[in-house]
């Protein structure tokens, strides 16, 4: 029994110039065929050198790590300082969850660049919307860098910190799904779980990067210089992108999966004025809602682990911040191995095996992790941290290729973004919040595990669903790619 989740004939691109038929889209299945050979496309004389994948792939990853560096460095700051700085009335709790608040709306707005970006993305070109993204985030983290706090201009201060966060998660969304496509939509055959994976690996550099930058800001300063202009320093560092953004303007070149859709949709416009969202929302909704489903408990349990137990580690358990920031830095470090390995052998077993062991090995570990942060001691948080990263990271290294291969090139940029996005608000987004108010109200942190637990069985049952749906559609998927084959021979 397969269980790889690949579309026939997304998995598949023909390269312009090639002697095979040009691409003739579907758009009527909400989940698309198995395919038995792992990101299938076939070998052509025209195929991308293995210059160019490299320096795709390494635009790629790049572009993902400032992203989220420049995202990830809010979270830090919401926990340690933005609550005093922007938020200052009432208690300190209620500061941090306002401060927290405002992390949400990052997380709202993510969605719409989704929209946005995976609209224009599936029409116009991955390439110009990540560069786009790349624009708005880092002129938005360099504003919140260089904000007066609100004893310098009072309310306006809190008003412009949670816009210039919605622009930042407006950004973010928009961001991932153009570097996750320009990494798969270049790899080679069987290996595209490795290279979605060097875009997955954006996302434990950009947390070691933003904590380095604060334990650097943090032990080169005093507390109060900190807290007056050491805070701002790694917001500045997030200028950098926009060079980032030029290079991939100029040096990298649209995907060829992408090339073959565009052809395919000017003929369609002719006859139908198409639209990738109009398409995504009247027949594969469902498969977006089981994607988000799917991945809701990774993105809550990794912004639990290295924004919420950061803020309850030292605020509740009066634990110092360097260790603790210096604990999450070494373990989001193991995750640069974990992920592509995951991903890895995803191409070899299947994504979706990979997938759900990672999503049961979460829910399992949920009440032993806040057993062990409970301690107060440094060691058992490190490795109650670890253990629960690693489950992450097996989920995390298969997920953009699994969500690539659930839509055709022609709605990939839309669909799989808003899987991801819509993860990103029902878990993500959320959960540092819904932690404090967990905390709160009930006095104990197994309600914060069972959460995670709760967004664990909506993750499982999403995936069974999502592999039920593919099984179904396997026999009908057989004689096509064996016809396609025939003609393209």
């Amino acid at each position: 029994m397969h269980d790889r989740l690949t579309s026939i004939p997304s998995g598949q691109y023909v390269p312009r110039n090639s002697s095979h038929p040009p691409f003739r889209p579907r758009t009527h299945r909400s989940v698309h065929h198995m395919d038995t050979a792992p990101s299938a496309q076939p070998p052509t004389s025209t195929a991308p050198a293995v210059g160019n994948r490299r320096r795709v792939a390494t635009a790629a990853a790049l572009a993902s790590a400032v992203e989220w560096y420049d995202y990830f460095v809010f979270g830090i700051a919401a926990a340690l300082v933005l609550g005093d700085l922007y938020f200052p009335a009432g208690s300190p709790t209620a500061g941090v969850m306002a401060s927290f608040a405002t992390f949400a709306v990052g997380f709202l707005a993510r969605p719409l660049g989704g929209i946005v970006a995976g609209h224009l993305g599936d029409k116009r070109g991955r390439k110009p919307m990540l560069v786009l993204a790349l624009t708005l985030m880092g002129v938005a983290t360099t504003g919140i860098g260089l904000l007066p706090t609100y004893d310098t201009i009072g309310v306006a201060a809190p008003i412009l910190l949670v816009l210039l966060r919605i622009a930042q998660g407006v950004a973010v969304g928009a961001q991932w799904g153009g570097a996750m496509l320009l990494a798969t939509e270049y790899a080679p055959e069987g290996k595209r779980g490795v290279y979605g994976s060097v875009v997955q690996l954006g996302v434990p550099i950009g947390v070691v990067t933003a904590n380095t930058v604060f334990l650097a800001a943090g032990a080169l300063t005093t507390d109060s210089a900190f807290a007056a202009w050491g805070w701002r320093v790694p917001f500045l560092v997030g200028l950098l992108v926009l060079g980032l953004a030029w290079y991939i303007h100029t040096r990298v070149e649209e995907t060829p999966a992408f090339r073959e859709a565009e052809r395919a949709l000017a003929e369609q416009e002719k006859s139908e004025q198409s639209s990738p969202l109009r398409t995504i929302l009247r027949g594969h909704l469902g498969t977006v809602l089981l994607a988000g489903g799917s991945f809701a408990v990774n993105t809550a349990t990794f912004y639990i682990l290295i924004t919420g137990v950061l803020d309850y580690t030292t605020r509740e358990l009066d634990m110092e911040k360097g260790p603790v920031l210096m604990v999450s830095l070494c373990v989001s470090l193991t995750q640069l191995v974990l992920i592509p390995a995951a991903a890895a052998l995803s191409d070899r077993i299947g994504r979706i095996r990979i997938y759900a062991f990672g999503a049961v090995g979460i829910a399992l570990w949920a009440v032993p992790l806040f057993l062990l942060i409970d301690t107060g001691s440094l060691l058992w948080l490190a490795v109650g941290t670890f253990v629960a990263s690693c489950f992450l990271s097996i989920m995390y290294g298969p997920q953009a290729a699994l969500f690539a291969e659930l839509f055709t090139p022609e709605m990939r940029y839309t669909g799989a973004s808003l899987g991801y996005q819509i993860a990103a608000v029902a878990g993500g987004g959320l959960a540092p919040f819904v932690m404090v108010l967990l905390l709160e109200a009930t006095g104990t942190s197994m309600a914060v595990s069972g959460y995670i637990i709760a967004l664990s069985v909506i993750a499982l049952i999403s995936i069974k669903v999502l592999a039920d749906r593919a099984r179904a559609a396997e026999p009908e998927a057989a004689p096509e790619a064996k016809a396609e084959a025939e003609s393209a021979g």
